[in-house]
């Protein structure tokens, strides 16, 4: 029986792991107690130490964020949780919308044989190199047109179409056998139960991590959020948290506040999608 022992190369491996893991966990740790400390903790006077721990844990942020009210669908609520209400509904709504059409637009460029294929899939992979802030006033024309200017799926729609998406489930479409695809359309299977019962159980793990990058990304589309979503109910937590800083002034425990509250959306998907994630960055890396 081997038994392992310790080798310099994992002393100085873990040492490097724990670094790592200190200085990426640091700034939420930091959002976290920064919501909580007081105004004379967190301006640091001349002479003074950085004070790493709250000295009073006070909620006075969390009541100050929440002292604006406004009503949904006949209910009151403080406004940022309104704000908050409106960027998971924005970022699930394009995650939910964007993995159902990449998923099946990137199985029909995978495995499907049509004329011009090959340029429409070069145009998705050009589109990935245009800047955002290009297509930004033909996106705000376009909304204008539609009406649905400082709603919600004005930002939502222009997400959908989010060209890296379909490139990652395409990739992920090549590794589907053909010999699955054509032995279910041998036993009947249309084309919409042969993707969902014989393809997407292969590609299950890319779609997972599409969500979470999807979720990410209209989580974090501030530039387009800040065009489109132009009455303060309407506003995300992203621009709300902005709006908070005065133009004089910054109240740095007030905006921590909304951070902090921001922040949790996106671990809990993360958290319930990582298997996923893990998966889909690693598929592949080993073939046996």
């Amino acid at each position: 029986m081997n038994k392992s022992r310790v080798t310099p190369y994992m002393v100085v491996a873990a040492v490097i792991l724990i670094a790592l893991a200190i200085f990426f966990i640091f700034p939420l740790y930091w959002i976290v107690t920064g919501a909580v400390k007081t105004q004379s903790d967190i301006i640091i006077k001349a002479g003074e130490t950085v004070k790493w721990f709250p000295t009073v844990i006070s909620w006075d942020n969390f009541a100050r964020l929440f002292k604006s009210q406004t009503s949904l669908f006949g209910a009151q609520m403080p406004m940022a949780i309104r704000w908050l209400i409106n960027s998971v509904f924005i970022s699930v709504a394009s995650m939910i919308l964007t993995c159902i059409s990449a998923s099946l637009a990137g199985y029909a460029l995978a495995k499907k044989r049509f004329w011009g294929r090959a340029l429409i899939f070069s145009l998705f992979v050009a589109a990935m190199a245009l800047p955002k802030q290009v297509i930004l006033i033909p996106l705000l024309s376009e909304m204008s047109a539609l009406n649905l200017v400082s709603s919600p799926w004005s930002v939502v729609f222009p997400v959908v179409g989010w060209p890296f998406g379909v490139f990652l489930m395409k990739q992920f479409s090549e590794n589907i056998p053909t010999s699955l695809l054509e032995a279910a359309r041998i036993d009947g299977a249309g084309e919409l139960r042969t993707f969902f019962s014989v393809a997407f159980p292969i590609i299950k793990p890319g779609f997972g991590a599409l969500a979470i990058f999807t979720f990410i990304n209209a989580w974090n589309e501030y530039p387009l959020q800040l065009v489109m979503l132009q009455s303060n109910e309407s506003k995300t937590i992203a621009l709300g948290i902005a709006g908070l800083q005065a133009e004089m002034s910054t109240d740095y425990g007030l905006i921590m506040a909304g951070a902090a509250l921001a922040a949790v959306p996106i671990i809990i998907v993360f958290l319930c999608f990582q298997k996923y994630f893990t998966q889909g960055i690693t598929m592949g890396a080993v073939k046996g």
